[in-house]
């Protein structure tokens, strides 16, 4: 049997990827006291199934590890495990998902696996991969324990009796598969609608859907989805009939059964055993509920029969069709994949930018014409003033008539054959009667001539200009209606994600225990299909959170007199360029003290400074990485968990996300985000010699600003517009440029509006606006987060799109509060006011040395974070840096006595970095700790060859790390010590 196909892997990846993403997210809850056992089984079946898909693609090494993870959360099911088994549990569990977030990796890149780094896990685990007599024993257990199955299974189960598939070609799946997705969406909203209401309409839109399923999945040989589809028809012919009322267990069935269904439709079952533990259940209890009406005797006979019953009630449905009035034409369409649109609005893009260099060559064009309309001028007013002092002058009186020969048209040359005429012959005529000329009379003459030519050429230009530029503003307008329609064929109603939503609200308010209502509106709007694709998991965060936290349960929901049923909104409707998405619930609101409080634990503020903010500024926290004003962790968290990620969502794609919150009144999150993401306006600005370019959609105004008008107040810039103090980013500080020059003793200031408040961005010029496609910087330029693309100007160069929310993010982080040291902040410490004064003499105060500084280098943000609190917790300074490069800046403009490195960093690696140190004789001293998930033995002998102290893998113990410095650098630094690479301060 041929290996799975590259479509297939990738099906497993994406797979994979999830679960170990929901498993990284939620395995704490092992901890937690008061977790319910459904989440631990969640935890089980997303470990099982990983352990499962891995082994039926081929992967053995990734499926023992995981298995082995199953394994835990599948005890802790059954068994309670204590504190001291809980800490190397955890760590396992850990440890486990790092490496098989590894493994997946070296499975997309090579098709291999990391077998030297799962070897090394399994013997620094060696307790939970026994040795191969143990092995025995558990095949031993393993088969006592399924002695049970065949009593269990002496009967042919439901997946026994499903008949196999067929081989159904690629092609036909491309058309099938979309076909069957939007009846399964149908399926769902029908659902969801008939809950708790019976609705008829509803439910023979429900039937007839399901039925379309089931002929289709027999049409192309998916005959499992087929029978499966067909019992689930048996069962809405029950409700159609009366028989049965859709309440919530018949439809928590039904919602099940298109789970079941969509399974079959991807072929995303890793195993038959997987198929058999989901279907078996599900088809058992649909035989409950709607029991198979024929015998097991009249089984063979009654199959062809069986069809017949169908046809004559499909005959009866389109029976009226065909004698009623005459059927509405077949929409005349077509399938396009996202793929082929996407390179026609690429070519549409290309469009655009050949017209902006059209208009480009024009503008020079004009340029070339005026400085041609400015020489014709020119040259009309030398030969106006030449022949006014030439062309009409006589023959001086001096001149003898007949004393010199007739001149000759030396601008000419002599015509062959032509006759002279002499002198004598004109004689006879007085200068009245005849003009005589020389070479100057000529020379005005023929001046006056060219000049003529010149205007008529000009003009002739300047009539051709305007014709281009005629043709040029067509070219515009048919570049815009092709984009429309391309753009429009792209567009999906929001009304397909709500069906999400719905099925979202209705699992987490049953999760949660409380009454939810979901109110949808503006279902129509029409977006993008990219950007729903990448704000559905936004969209299905904020409407899980509001659920969880945000709508109150029934006894708080009594006492603030609320009705019982709590209310959820979501409406979506245009403005402009933009879609705007609210989700708004009717619950208490955003509780500000206990975010003030969140943020005091947490250490990112003190009290005194927590107090002072507002509560926009308060806002500001929930999406913060790992916030969140819950009490304990779950499945559906507090507002705060995976906040940042919504906004990080919502940024990628030029968006913003906004909060409005009232106390017990509830809150509402808006989403705002573009049309499209490939073409869109600009606005160019000038720092320097540098171009760039400012999304147009978040510019309010343009002003000119005096520099005195600009004020620091405490490192920050800011300055009144209208009366209103407005907060001022120099975007040649934030770029490095060279400093900027007030043009005509003036800056221009562009007033954005980002998160919600107004930032005045001080730019050399504007240039003006225009509209751009947006080029993707590359995989070398992805880490360049400030950039999220270019576009190409007029005249073939590089314009930079600047992503200004993170430019005033970062300008915001800039100002933020620096660690300092203890030295430093004894000046100010309880008591320094009187040494200030004189009132303690000098002698008296003990001297404080200098605090010990440790660079902790890791790419991984979560590392460098939770490494760098270890070791402020045991009193060291701490300074952060993301890879070998930045930590060698640090080290070089601070000092340090201590480095911790990670090896595997982009720019500069852990070894890089060692043998960077070690060549300068400044730093050369400085000791180097590695901290590492490479625990094979080749890694620690490369590092210490490269002059590593000390050799930790991950994940560290907070006292062995901590132990482990206190014996590299001691303690405390000895009195006068610095660290090396740069001075200290010392009191």
């Amino acid at each position: 049997m041929s290996g799975p196909n590259q479509e297939s892997v990738e099906i497993f990846l994406e797979e994979a990827s999830n679960h170990l993403q929901y498993l990284r997210e939620y395995s704490g809850l092992l901890q937690e006291p008061q977790t319910k056992p459904e989440d631990i089984e969640k935890l089980y079946i997303a470990a099982h199934t990983l352990a499962g898909t891995s082994a039926s693609y081929g992967f053995p090494c990734f499926s023992e590890v995981a298995a082995k993870t199953a394994h835990i959360f599948q005890y802790a099911l059954n068994a309670a495990l204590s504190p001291e088994m809980l800490g190397p549990l955890m760590d396992f569990i850990s440890d486990a998902i790092s490496v098989l977030e590894f493994d997946l990796l070296q499975i997309s890149s090579g098709g291999t696996e990391t077998v030297a780094d799962i070897a090394a896990f399994k013997q620094r685990y060696a307790f939970a991969f026994p040795a191969a007599p143990s092995e025995v024993g558990n095949e031993a257990e393993g088969t006592g324990a399924g002695e049970p199955v065949p009593e269990v299974f002496s009967a042919p189960s439901f997946t026994a009796q499903l008949p196999t598939d067929g081989e159904v070609p690629v092609e036909v799946l491309e058309f099938f598969i979309p076909e069957a997705e939007e009846h399964l969406q149908a399926i769902t909203e029908c659902l969801l609608a008939i809950e708790g209401h019976s609705n008829p309409e509803e439910i023979n839109r429900l039937f007839r859907s399901v039925h379309t399923v089931k002929g289709s999945a027999a049409q192309v040989g998916l005959h499992r989805l087929s029978a499966v589809a067909h019992r689930v028809e048996d069962l809405i012919g029950q409700l159609r009939d009366g028989a049965l009322q859709a309440n919530a267990e018949v439809v928590d069935l039904c919602l099940r059964a298109v789970d079941v269904l969509k399974k079959f439709l991807h072929r995303q079952w890793p195993s038959e055993a997987d198929m058999a533990a989901a279907v078996d259940p599900l088809l058992a209890r649909i035989a409950e509920l709607a029991p198979e009406e024929p015998s097991e005797e009249a089984q063979e006979g009654q199959a062809p029969g069986a069809e017949a019953p169908a046809g004559e009630a499909a005959r009866p449905a389109t029976a009226p069709r065909a004698a009623g009035a005459p059927v509405l034409p077949q929409a005349k369409s077509v399938r396009i994949s996202l793929d082929r649109l996407d390179r026609m609005m690429n070519a549409v893009g290309e469009l655009v930018i050949n017209r902006t260099r059209m208009l480009g060559r024009l503008s020079e064009l004009s340029k070339l014409v005026e400085v041609l309309s400015f020489s014709k001028g020119r040259l009309a007013g030398k030969v106006s003033e030449f022949q006014d002092k030439h062309e009409f002058s006589r023959i001086q009186t001096s001149l003898v008539p007949g004393s010199q020969p007739p001149q000759k048209d030396t601008f000419r040359g002599s015509l062959p054959g032509l006759t002279v005429i002499g002198s004598e012959d004109l004689l006879e005529f007085s200068e009245l009667e005849m003009d005589r000329y020389d070479d100057f009379n000529i020379l005005s003459r023929s001046l006056t001539e060219i000049s003529a030519d010149v205007t008529e050429i000009l003009t002739q230009l300047e009539n051709f200009m305007g014709r281009v530029d005629s043709d040029i503003d067509e070219f515009t307008k048919l570049a815009h209606h092709l984009q429309d329609e391309i753009t429009a064929a792209r567009m999906v109603p929001i009304g397909h994600l709500y069906t999400r939503l719905s099925r979202t609200v209705r699992d987490a308010a049953k999760a949660a225990d409380k009454s939810v209502e979901l109110l949808l509106e503006g279902a129509e709007t029409e977006l993008d299909n990219n950007i729903i694709q990448y704000i559905s998991d936004p969209l299905i965060h904020l409407v899980r959170n509001a659920v969880a936290h945000g709508i109150e349960d029934a006894r708080a929901r009594r006492r603030a007199e609320k009705p019982p049923k709590g209310r959820v909104t979501v409406r979506a409707y245009h403005r402009g360029n933009h879609i705007f998405i609210e989700v708004e619930d009717d619950g208490r609101g955003i509780d500000t003290e206990r975010v003030r409080q969140r943020v005091v634990e947490s250490g990112a503020m003190s009290p005194v400074a927590v107090a002072e903010l507002t509560e926009r500024e308060l806002r500001e926290f929930i999406f913060r990485p790992g916030f969140s004003t819950a009490s304990s962790t779950s499945e559906l968290a507090g507002r705060g968990v995976g906040l940042d990620v919504v906004r990080a969502n919502v940024h990628a794609l030029n968006g913003e996300i906004e909060i409005r919150s009232e106390p017990n009144r509830g809150a509402c999150f808006t989403v705002k985000v573009p049309l499209t993401l490939i073409i869109s306006q600009a606005l160019f600005v000038r720092c320097g010699a540098s171009v760039f370019a400012l999304p147009l959609a978040v510019v309010e105004e343009i002003r000119r600003l005096r520099p005195e008008e600009i004020e620091d107040v405490g490192g920050k810039l800011l300055t009144r517009v209208r009366d209103v103090v407005t907060d001022v980013t120099r975007l040649d500080l934030q770029l490095g440029l060279p400093p900027l020059e007030p043009v005509n003793g003036y800056f221009h200031m562009v007033i954005v509006k980002v998160a919600g408040k107004h930032i005045g961005v001080v730019v050399e010029e504007v240039l003006g606006k225009d509209e751009i496609v947006i080029k993707n910087l590359g995989d070398y330029l992805r880490r360049v987060k400030l950039f999220p693309g270019t576009t190409i100007a007029s005249d073939g160069s590089l314009v930079l799109l600047i992503d200004l929310n993170r430019l005033v993010a970062g300008d915001a982080a800039d100002r933020h509060a620096s660690q300092v040291p203890s030295a430093a902040a004894r000046v100010f410490a309880p008591g320094a006011e009187a040494v200030a004064a004189g009132s303690i003499p000098s002698e008296a105060v003990d001297a404080v040395d200098n605090d010990r500084v440790v660079v902790v280098v890791d790419d991984s943000i979560s590392v460098r974070k939770f490494v760098g609190r270890m070791l402020e917790k045991a009193g060291y300074r701490v300074k952060l840096a993301s890879d070998g490069l930045e930590a060698s800046e640090v080290v070089a403009q601070v000092g340090c006595h201590l480095v911790i490195t990670d090896l595997e960093m982009p720019r500069m690696n852990g070894y890089e970095l060692m043998a960077h140190l070690r060549q300068d004789p400044v730093t050369r001293r400085i000791p180097v700790l590695v901290v590492t998930s490479r625990a094979g033995a080749k890694h620690r002998e490369r590092a210490l060859k490269e002059g590593a102290a000390g050799f930790l893998t991950k994940p560290v113990q907070e006292d062995q790390l901590i132990s482990t410095v206190e014996g590299l650098i001691g303690v405390e630094t000895s009195e006068g010590q610095t660290a090396a690479g740069a001075p200290l301060e010392r009191n």
